[in-house]
This record gives C-alpha cells, sequence and structure tokens, in this order.
C-alpha cells in the first residue's frame, strides 16, 4: 500500500507538472498573437483622428502608451502651428511688430523651409503666405458680397514671401499685413512626426490618420498593405480603393467645404495667383512617401489641374478629378494606377510618365530640413 502510494503521488506531481507547462504554452501563444492595437482621439488638429500599430499581445500596453504619446505630438505641434489659436507661434508672428525676430520652435521653422521650397516647385500655387486671400473671400461670404478689384489686388500684395525673412532660430515680419496659414502643410509635418515615433518604437506595422490624410508603414495584420478609400466628390461613398505600403496618401477637395456668394459656390482653396477660387479640380488625391509631400501636391494640384501631373517628383503619383462641361474626368499618373484594387473605369485617363522634376529638386521636400 505504502508503494502504491508512492506510485499515485508520482502521477499527481506528473499531472500537475503537464497542466503547468500546458497553461504556460498557451499564454505563451496569446502573448505571441498578433493584434492591432487602435486609438481614437477627436478635435486633433480640427478634426479626428485614428491611430493604429500591429504588434502581439504581450506588447498591447506598451502600445497603448506609444499611441498615447503619438497624440500628444500630434497635439503639441497643432498647438505650435495652428493659424487660429491665440497662442500659438504663427499667432505671435501675427502679433509681432515689423522688424522683430519671433522665436520659432525646430518643428515650425522646419515646415516654414519646407513651405518656402514648396512654393518653388509648385509655381507659386503652394503658398502659406495666402492668408490675407484667404480671410477676404471668408468675409465675402459672411457678408454675401464677392470681393472687389481693390480688395482683391490688396490681399495679393499682402501675400508674399518677401514680406517674412527667416532666421536660424526664428522669422521676422517685413510688412504688417502679411499673415500666415499653415493649414495645407502643418497636418501632414505632424502625420510624418507621429509615423515616425511609431517606428522607433520598433512595431511592424502602423497608421497615422487625421481628417482623411495619412501615412503608413509594413503591413496590417495578415502581411496585407493598409486599403485605403477615396471619397467619390459627387455623390456618397468610395470612388477607389487603394492598397498602400510604407506611403501617404492626402485628398483635397472643394466638396467638403466651399464658400457660398449671392447664391455661388467657390472652392475653399484659393489660386494665390490670382487671388480667386479654384476652378480646377473636384478633388485630387496624392500618394507619396511622406505625408508633408502628400499635402503639398493635393493642394497645389488642385489649383494646377491635370497640367501639373507633368510636374510630379518622380516618387509622387496621383488623381485628379474635374468637371469637364458636363462630364467627369478622372485623370493620374501611371502609378496611381498600379495602387488600385481593381481596374479603373473604361473612360479613365492616364498622363503620360514624364516628369519635369530632377531627383535634386525632389529631396527639397524630404523629412528632413536644412536650417535657412
Amino acid at each position: 500500500m505504502k508503494h502504491c502510494s508512492l506510485i499515485s503521488l508520482a502521477g499527481i506531481v506528473t499531472l500537475v507538472l503537464l497542466v503547468t507547462v500546458g497553461q504556460w504554452r498557451i499564454a505563451v501563444q496569446h502573448d505571441r498573437l498578433p493584434v492591432t492595437v487602435i486609438h481614437h482621439a477627436r478635435d486633433v488638429m480640427g478634426t479626428d483622428c485614428a491611430m493604429a500599430v500591429v504588434t502581439v499581445q504581450a506588447q498591447a500596453d506598451f502600445a497603448k502608451s506609444v499611441l498615447d504619446e503619438v497624440e500628444a505630438t500630434l497635439r503639441r505641434l497643432e498647438a505650435a502651428m495652428s493659424s487660429w489659436l491665440d497662442d500659438s507661434e504663427i499667432a505671435a508672428f501675427h502679433d509681432a511688430r515689423v522688424g522683430v525676430e519671433v522665436p520659432l520652435s525646430a518643428d515650425t521653422l522646419a515646415v516654414l523651409i519646407a513651405a518656402r521650397d514648396a512654393y518653388e516647385l509648385t509655381d507659386g500655387t503652394f503658398d502659406i503666405t495666402c492668408r490675407p486671400q484667404l480671410e477676404l473671400w471668408r468675409r465675402a461670404s459672411q457678408q454675401n458680397e464677392a470681393p472687389t478689384a481693390a480688395q482683391l489686388a490688396a490681399a495679393r500684395a499682402a501675400s508674399c514671401w518677401n514680406g517674412i525673412q527667416l532666421t536660424s532660430t526664428g522669422i521676422v515680419k517685413r510688412r504688417p499685413d502679411v499673415r500666415l496659414d499653415l493649414g495645407g502643410i502643418a497636418k501632414g509635418y505632424a502625420i510624418d512626426a507621429a509615423l515616425g515615433i511609431m517606428q522607433d518604437a520598433g512595431f511592424p506595422g502602423g497608421l497615422v490618420d487625421v481628417g482623411g490624410d495619412l501615412a503608413c508603414f509594413g503591413s496590417q495584420l495578415g502581411d496585407r498593405p493598409w486599403l485605403v478609400d477615396v471619397r467619390d466628390p459627387d455623390v456618397p461613398g468610395s470612388l477607389i480603393r487603394l492598397q498602400i505600403v510604407d506611403r501617404a496618401v492626402a485628398t483635397s477637395g472643394d466638396y467638403a467645404r466651399s464658400i457660398r456668394i449671392a447664391d455661388r459656390r467657390y472652392s475653399h482653396i484659393i489660386d494665390p495667383r490670382a487671388g480667386r477660387p479654384t476652378e480646377a479640380a473636384r478633388s485630387v488625391t496624392v500618394v507619396a512617401s511622406t505625408a508633408l509631400a502628400a499635402d503639398i501636391w493635393a493642394t497645389a494640384l488642385s489649383v494646377l489641374g491635370p497640367d501639373g501631373l507633368g510636374r510630379l517628383p518622380q516618387d509622387v503619383e496621383a488623381l485628379i478629378v474635374t468637371d469637364a462641361g458636363q462630364q467627369r474626368r478622372a485623370i493620374s499618373t501611371l502609378g496611381f494606377r498600379d495602387l488600385l484594387t481593381s481596374s479603373p473605369p473604361n473612360d479613365w485617363e492616364t498622363w503620360p510618365t514624364a516628369r519635369e522634376h530632377d531627383a535634386d529638386e525632389d529631396d527639397r521636400l524630404a523629412t528632413t530640413y536644412e536650417q535657412p
């Protein structure tokens, strides 16, 4: 009987060990289970924001802390660069006297340098100094009366790069009426910065979406590309779907926001060369290596129209939807077609592959910047 008791005890010990090892293996397998951690934030740069990283279950809490840091970075950059917050660095510049240097953070200075380069590369169609024109048309909409020729001329005169001076540490106002609007570039810069935090944390994939402008790296679960729906500018729903890996996407269009004066509808996007709302495109979608570049070219092509496709750098692809009389026209670069998840409509047009810009010019819209 004593011998049997020893055998039973050994069996119990063995059973306990087997259960413990089994539970450990199940726990390990659970910890290694791939997951996507998603974080949503409201009122970031005037819109909603979604962030996601691909990780494993064991790293879920760490992923959540990284996404909190990402949100904090987006809000910090908004606080510095917003044209509409009273305590931003841009507001301080607007309030400054002529000739007085306003200190800028490294981020804001980098955005201004990139904007200056973009102004030259886009033939002046991307111009952050055009805020006097934007404000003029907003007032005109509120008063329901189109601007006069004299008002247009004054707003265009105040929209000028020679009205400001960038230094190694800040900005100086050269004329009292110059004002800046970073709405077409700050979001892209912030998205790139946010994505960099995710990459530095070591995640195999991630995405940042701020109001429909987004950037991603790696792949989503299942080693699949990220899928991006592009809104139809004329009817509710999606126009096309893109499959994206290590790229950024930005869309500009006159369907989301507009100006109405005397029952006439105008685009909210201004052609800074003419001082009037653009009529060149219904919507523009750009795919680029950075969100900053995508942001810039989405605005520039909204002014340039299809003819601007030939000015795109080699690593930038785009789709432009226009109204040609009563018929809609969709025209894209050849590389943009390759990103579609399905064949485009038969009436889809493709722009010739020749581009005007060389590699040296493309580098000027990279995510690293030289000091002025």
